[in-house]
């Protein structure tokens, strides 16, 4: 299932200025920075303006920008909206970063992105933008829907992460450290979508190096988006629940899952299928469960939390 965008194309944004250079070492005094959400330093949330907007578009070139148009005065549903998205921001830990549009304030912004009902949710994707839906769904469905657009971005190759908001929008030295040269074929063949080359270049730099732990990274992220390629999320989620036990079928939803962002929701699934199976079943879930963890990061708390659930399955 395709998300549903409704109009294709990029909108034009070229009548909104570029933010004005700010002097070196000029800091803001009182409050948080220019266009910071209140309260939100280090969050992957920001309240848009006319001089941080190109910033946020930029930002779009690493990783999905998603855009809140919204008015606290005409619609205050339309204003809860954009604060659910805040959350679900800050759930997925930079997986999207999101602006938020208030008409009231921002008419100019309103009127170059062609709004014409509220609220509109939109995503950009290296600059362009694409509407996405013009109602208020609850937080339970957000969540599904942000989970299948980033499977779908992750399978074309798209899998950066924003930083986090510290001062305002991000610019793009923030958002794209330094590439090592050492990565640069299978990094480029990951965001290309050429998967096996990208595997067998990973490959290569975990064979010669094998305790080059960004290398091995690399290439457990690649195979998981090789194993889930060309994968009906609806089926694989019908085959796991007509079949509890059935081993690959609950790796494949655990593996969607991550790819997804939910993280946790992964983790569980494969946990419970250590904890109700044995012998070889169990041994594949939990090296499998193993190899997830490698995937998130080893000191990542929810892998740290996942590895004593583990345990409290196996004994």
């Amino acid at each position: 299932m395709n998300m549903p965008f409704s109009r294709p194309g990029a909108i034009d944004l070229s009548s909104l200025k570029r933010p004005a250079p700010q002097a070196p070492g000029r800091a803001t005094a009182g409050g948080p920075p220019p266009g910071a959400a209140q309260g939100s330093a280090g969050s992957y949330s920001v309240e848009v303006d006319e001089q941080n907007f190109q910033s946020l578009l930029e930002a779009s070139m690493s990783a999905p920008v998603v855009l809140v148009v919204y008015s606290p005065s005409r619609m205050p549903a339309s204003a809860q909206l954009a604060d659910d998205f805040s959350t679900l921001a800050g759930e997925l830990e930079g997986r999207i970063a999101v602006g938020r549009v208030n008409v009231d304030a921002q008419p100019g912004i309103a009127q170059a992105m062609q709004v014409q009902a509220l609220p509109l949710v939109a995503v950009v994707l290296q600059g362009r933008l694409q509407p996405l839906f013009q109602d208020a769904p609850p937080m339970s469905e957000l969540r599904p829907l942000m989970g299948e657009l980033l499977q779908q971005l992750a399978q074309q190759g798209m899998t950066g992460r924003h930083q986090p908001f510290a001062t305002g929008a991000p610019s793009p030295e923030a958002e794209e450290p330094q590439a090592d040269p050492r990565y640069a074929a299978a990094d480029d063949a990951l965001v290309s979508g050429d998967l096996d080359t990208a595997i067998a270049e990973y490959q290569k730099l975990v064979d010669a190096n094998p305790a080059d732990a960004e290398a091995a990274l690399g290439l457990a992220r690649a195979q998981l988006m090789k194993r889930t390629s060309d994968v009906d999320l609806t089926a694989a989620r019908q085959a796991a629940a007509e079949s509890p036990d059935d081993v690959d079928a609950q790796i494949m939803v655990a593996d969607l899952d991550l790819l997804g962002g939910h993280v946790e929701d992964a983790f569980l699934r494969l946990i419970e299928l250590v904890r109700r199976t044995s012998g070889d079943d169990r041994d594949r879930a939990r090296v499998h469960l193993i190899e997830m963890f490698a995937v998130v990061g080893n000191d990542d708390p929810r892998v740290l939390k996942g590895r004593q659930s583990l345990a409290n399955a196996l004994f």
